[in-house]
């Protein structure tokens, strides 16, 4: 799992910047994590670097250090590292990943079909459905895998609504579970 942080600083540290998103002068350091939520790499950034900047110098050579060890490696990120550059690498490599992904008008009008809420008395307990499709993006090499979860909860009128690009050929349930432990890990 990558992710990056913030690392807020009291005073004029040399490399510290403003970070819009976390609103405070900060460092904007990246992790790289395993499954069991161990930290196996890190580096400092200024506070001002997109949350992707340098993922390569810290990713790249742990899965080279991983698969000459034998093991198979699968990755996880949120949607700050959904570049195509991170899949042809990850693709490169022979490594599974599952990356969320913003949404667009062209995702959405693909899962459409699944967004509606049944009618009658809202079930007590979210009502979940899945979609698997091939899309390609303006700006990638080649169409890929995107799993769609799209849940319904009592009280809400509109359905949460989550996109996954993976090159993963579990279900797609499967994948989503795989995907959601990212948090597991990073804890």
């Amino acid at each position: 799992d990558m992710d990056s942080s913030e690392s807020p600083v009291h005073g004029a540290q040399e490399g510290s910047a403003y970070n819009g998103h976390f609103e405070s002068v900060c460092y904007h350091p990246l992790f790289l994590f395993t499954e069991h939520g161990d930290c196996v790499a890190a580096t400092l950034r200024p506070g001002n670097v997109p949350s992707a900047d340098d993922w390569d110098d810290l990713l790249l050579p742990e899965i080279e250090r991983q698969q000459a060890e034998g093991n198979r490696v699968a990755f996880r990120a949120d949607a700050a590292f959904a570049k195509p550059e991170i899949y042809d690498a990850l693709e490169k490599r022979d490594v599974d990943y599952a990356i969320r992904i913003p949404a667009n008008k062209s995702l959405e009008l693909t899962i459409e079909e699944i967004l509606f809420r049944s009618p009658g008395r809202p079930s007590c307990k979210p009502v979940v459905r899945f979609k698997s499709f091939r899309y390609q993006a303006k700006s990638w090499t080649t169409p890929r895998r995107i799993v769609a979860k799209v849940e319904h909860h009592r009280g809400e009128l509109f359905p949460r609504v989550g996109f996954i690009v993976t090159n993963m050929v579990l279900p797609s349930r499967s994948v989503v579970r795989f995907y959601n432990k990212r948090g597991t890990a990073e804890q």
